[in-house]
């Protein structure tokens, strides 16, 4: 088991993410998806881990930011370096 959990600092920007991907997912189900994406990332390797937590943390303070939706809505949108691969690893963990 890892030291620092994934899952306060992935699940608000994944649940964000999925809201917007995928609407009619019911919350149940979507808080299963997030729990799975959670436990596949405390599963990768150390450097990867700390690379995708320090990414998770910007994330979560963008989602604490006023008018949130929209901005998460502009970054899952951007093909921008790290971020449009952090939009992309949360996407897959939550569709698989």
């Amino acid at each position: 088991m890892r030291s620092v959990p994934s899952a306060p600092l992935v699940g608000p920007f994944a649940d964000r993410l999925l809201r917007l991907d995928l609407p009619r997912l019911d919350d149940d189900r979507r808080a299963e998806v997030i729990s799975f994406a959670a436990r596949r990332i405390d599963g990768l390797p150390s450097v990867m881990h700390l690379g995708v937590l320090l990414l998770a943390a910007v994330f979560r303070v963008v989602v604490a930011l006023p008018g949130s939706t929209a901005l998460v809505s502009l970054l899952a949108r951007a093909p921008l370096p790290l971020i449009g691969e952090y939009v992309r690893l949360i996407r897959s963990l939550g569709y698989a």
